[in-house]
């Protein structure tokens, strides 16, 4: 399958020179994007201050698929302003509710001083005032989804993980089954290894909104991006994304690492019909017009279908500001904005 980008902008988050209480600038960085139906609902793994601002943001789109700026509105409900580090977004398999979760990449022995990292958030499509914490701790006054914590950790066996990738698709059993990537896992958040794994759960929706899961994590995919000739970058996964249209689940990966003294940073694009994916079969790898690999040259993490052939892509590159090739006119971009691309998908 072969993919044409069809146009890369960049969009405005939040003001420019925006900063934080330790009035340091504040840099737009997006992990987790999904349409909904009618606009793209954003997210990213770093705080954005002021009251009337969170890290999950909405904006319209006009006919062409392009973000339109004017409309972006916050998502100020305490459960979202209070969970940190949103990493990917889905919707349901009825394409009723959201999904948002956070990277579960760290938590406290001791207290619950790092809950915040842990939250899985379900609302109704387009209310997000009913927002609510998936598979939370029992206990009164424990704030997070610490029970689902349990169930990842039984699931990928390890100490230390970093969830970066959330799709929920059909399945005789339940709702549908909800698959988490797993980008990074090890002894320790500085001994760890790049994967690519996918864990998931059949869940259920009852009539109050209330997800439950009714069936055991385990793995259900798995597979390794160094054995293609073609990927030359040490990578991990960065997002999970089902196409409804298509059948079929896309999985990007991305990598950050150093070549010749050189920071480099980017992705790839990987696809897989259901039946193979249920198969535990490799994914194809996405390729350019030309035949070769489809390399970003940003960071890319956040993923969403727009419809049967268009897909939008979302780049968090951290505080690294070049614009590179994705913009003739200028070099840099501004703190505030996030770089993006607007695939064609091609058989």
């Amino acid at each position: 399958m072969q993919a044409r980008p069809l146009y890369h902008n960049t969009l405005h988050c939040f003001p420019v020179g925006l900063a934080d209480e330790r009035q340091q600038l504040v840099h737009a960085e997006v992990s987790a994007v999904v349409h909904d139906g009618e606009r793209l609902i954003l997210g990213s793994d770093k705080p954005i201050p002021g009251i009337e601002r969170s890290s999950i943001f909405a904006v319209d789109l006009d006919d062409q698929g392009h973000p339109r700026e004017e409309t972006l509105t916050y998502y100020t409900q305490p459960l979202i302003r209070q969970a940190i580090k949103y990493e990917d977004f889905a919707l349901t398999v009825d394409g009723h509710h959201v999904l948002a979760t956070t990277g579960f990449d760290r938590i406290h022995p001791e207290d619950h001083s790092l809950n915040d990292y842990n939250h899985l958030l379900i609302w109704p499509l387009g209310d997000p005032d009913r927002v609510q914490v998936v598979d939370p701790d029992p206990r009164d006054g424990v704030e997070g989804s610490l029970e689902l914590r349990q169930r990842l950790t039984a699931a990928i066996g390890m100490p230390y993980y970093k969830i970066e990738g959330l799709a929920a698709i059909p399945s005789d059993e339940g709702d549908g089954l909800l698959l988490f990537g797993v980008r990074e896992q090890g002894q320790h958040f500085d001994d760890f290894n790049y994967v690519c794994r996918v864990v998931g759960a059949h869940y259920r929706i009852n009539e109050q909104g209330q997800m439950t899961f009714i069936d055991e994590m385990r793995e259900h995919y798995t597979f390794e991006p160094g054995l293609f000739d073609a990927v030359e970058h040490l990578c991990g996964l960065s997002s999970l994304e089902y196409d409804p249209y298509n059948h079929r689940l896309y999985l990007m990966t991305s990598f950050e690492n150093e070549q010749g003294g050189i920071d480099s940073i980017g992705g790839y694009l990987w696809v897989i019909d259901m039946a193979d994916f249920a198969r535990g079969r490799v994914p194809a790898l996405v390729e350019n017009e030309t035949g070769g690999p489809l390399v970003f040259t940003h960071k890319a993490e956040g993923l969403a279908v727009l419809d049967h052939e268009r897909l939008f892509v979302a780049y968090d590159n951290d505080r690294e500001l070049a614009l590179g090739d994705h913009d003739v006119e200028r070099e840099q971009k501004y703190a505030c904005e996030a770089p993006w691309t607007l695939l064609q998908m091609m058989q």
